[in-house]
């Protein structure tokens, strides 16, 4: 049976379990996770949180991360700025970066999710508002998300993974895992 592990990645970790090259020593998943055999599902930025999938599977491990098969992943996104129907529909349609276009999004406005404090806690400004946006994509380019927010006008300040496709992270603390199932399998209680 294929393991696989929900992990809710604090703020400040690597996505991997060493860190090489660093002049210093930053937070790895082996802080975290004293489980062999098991390797990330793809990256989540050492500044954002949430969902990381970690499998002993390597064709699991491709079929969640290779953006060929288009597995969505939802986001949990608190931007600088009050974002307007224009925006969110450019987000929508797909937008243009360095590296291309983006597939369309799935992008709504929400209120503020109840989420766990975030450590440290986000940069407020006195005159600037935030908001929080639920998007969804279907490819994994590098900083995606922060990118494509960015280039509508609302910069990211924090950005937490809170599902890829059926597994959430929702009742998991940050800093620990659950045990799941991979699709088709049942595990056993």
């Amino acid at each position: 049976m294929t393991r696989l592990l929900l992990f809710n990645k604090p703020f400040g970790v690597l996505s991997q379990f060493t860190d090489r090259g660093s002049p210093t020593l930053r937070s790895t998943l082996s802080d975290f996770i004293a489980v062999k055999g098991v390797y990330p599902a793809g990256r989540l930025d050492r500044d954002s949180e949430g969902l990381l999938l970690l499998c002993d599977d390597g064709r699991l491990q491709a079929r969640i991360a290779d953006p060929r098969f288009k597995m969505p992943k939802t986001y949990f996104v608190q931007v600088e700025g009050d974002p307007q129907e224009p925006e969110l529909e450019r987000l929508r349609q797909g937008v243009r970066l360095k590296d291309g276009m983006t597939l369309p999004a799935d992008v709504a406005r929400i209120d503020d999710p109840d989420l766990w404090p975030r450590d440290p806690p986000i940069r407020q400004r006195k005159l600037i508002p935030d908001s929080w946006l639920k998007i969804t994509i279907r490819e994994g380019r590098n900083r995606q998300v922060r990118r494509m927010t960015a280039a509508v006008g609302l910069p990211t300040l924090r950005l937490v993974r809170w599902s890829i496709g059926d597994w959430s992270v929702a009742g998991i603390t940050p800093g620990q895992f659950e045990e799941g199932s991979s699709p088709g399998e049942v595990v056993n209680a």
